[in-house]
């Protein structure tokens, strides 16, 4: 029989939720329940994991099976995103969730984070309207002290910082997860697989059937996965973080990032000031007045001079 044309009016779209991103392909989750491997309709469809999607399948309707089985889609349109967290370097973007409400930035003393990279992660959070929740696992060890001294000038800022040991329990960030559309982010190392595992039991063979099912292979490193903790509240595992480029962030939009320069974006007395040593700048004042840190508007210098020149990427459509 002569299959449907996936883009053919006579084809029938079923709605789902995109569970699963790898390079090779995505799986969704159709409203009836039932998992399916999809691929992309063109290069242009930019599919995030937590996305809802129309999804064309082969063979029609009937051909819906479970995880394991022989049905496969094509996505063919993702619905209207209330939220997209990506990040972006002069050559390409890459979407790490969609439509999530909360950022989980996983750290930890052992390996040692990044607070270059924390402060990244927490501007594209803040950019697309996502809360952030910092995490500082592996309390039990011996830097753990160290580090939540770290995160002081985060709680002075008003973030909301969690000290957890998720080998022994994680019931405290449980309940900061609930009724909430979580993203786990971290560096590797951090611990957000144990913390996985921990609030998901059985979250290692599911996502060894998902990579089955797609024929992915190292999906630890790849692999963005969506997972069901109640029937409010989710939480999307993403690969352990090296970098994270703001490349489709304007500088007005990075000030804005910052709470503690937010409302001073656009009143420097020049529209190209860079907050370094031009007269007027309204964000440096801030500091010496003790109303934001140093280290913080350094970030946000560096921020700043690597977009100033750089070509934007245009946002993807929410």
């Amino acid at each position: 029989m002569k299959r449907a044309h996936p883009q053919s009016p006579t084809t029938a779209l079923l709605k789902g939720r995109v569970v699963a991103t790898f390079r090779r392909g995505y799986q969704v989750i159709l409203e009836d329940g039932a998992r399916i491997a999809c691929i992309g309709l063109g290069r242009k469809l930019d599919v995030a994991c937590g996305d809802h999607v129309s999804v064309a399948l082969d063979g029609g309707p009937q051909a819906v099976q479970h995880i394991g089985g022989d049905a496969r889609g094509v996505i063919v349109s993702i619905a209207a995103r209330a939220s997209l967290l990506y990040r972006s370097d002069q050559f390409k973007q890459k979407t790490l969730a969609a439509n999530v409400t909360q950022m989980v930035m996983v750290v930890a003393g052992e390996p040692p984070f990044h607070d270059q990279l924390l402060t990244r992660c927490m501007v594209a959070a803040e950019a697309a309207g996502i809360k952030v929740l910092i995490a500082c696992n592996k309390s039990d060890l011996v830097q753990a002290h160290q580090v939540w001294q770290r995160l002081q000038a985060y709680r002075d800022m008003g973030y909301r910082c969690l000290a957890l040991s998720a080998r022994s329990d994680c019931a405290p960030l449980r309940t900061l997860l609930q009724n909430e559309a979580s993203v786990l982010v971290g560096q590797s190392g951090m611990g957000k697989s144990t913390i996985i595992n921990s609030l998901i039991p059985r979250a290692n063979a599911a996502t060894r059937e998902i990579s089955t099912a797609l024929n992915s292979g190292k999906h630890t490193t790849t692999a963005a996965i969506w997972y069901a903790l109640d029937q409010t509240s989710s939480i999307v595992d993403t690969p352990g973080l090296q970098a994270f480029g703001l490349a489709h962030l304007t500088p007005a939009a990075i000030v804005h990032a910052f709470p503690e320069f937010r409302p001073l974006a656009g009143s420097c007395r020049f529209t190209d000031c860079t907050h370094g040593s031009e007269p007027g700048c309204r964000l440096r004042h801030t500091v010496e007045a003790g109303g934001a840190t140093e280290q913080r508007l350094d970030m946000l210098r560096v921020l700043v001079a690597e977009n100033t020149a750089r070509p934007h990427w245009r946002a993807p459509k929410n």
